[in-house]
């Protein structure tokens, strides 16, 4: 880094450090942990098992398939 880079950058990481400086004297006394500001709930469905399609029934949606593979274009050349 050049020294007109050092100085920006130290500058900005002094900035930086007195914000947390700041947040460690909010008093959270009381306060539960949390990963979130908001309550957050999930839209998704619960994970559970069940039958898988049959080949045929895969292959009944592949545009293309050889053997038992679903053939697609090349990812990588």
């Amino acid at each position: 880094m050049t020294d007109d880079e050092l100085e920006l950058m130290s500058g900005q990481l002094s900035n930086i450090l007195e914000h947390f400086d700041v947040l460690q004297k909010a008093n959270t006394e009381g306060v539960d942990a949390t990963g979130h500001s908001a309550d957050v709930n999930t839209v998704m469905r619960r994970d559970e098992p069940r039958p898988s399609l049959s080949r045929d029934e895969v292959f009944a949606n592949a545009p293309q398939h050889e053997g038992e593979f679903v053939r697609i274009k090349a990812v990588l050349e």
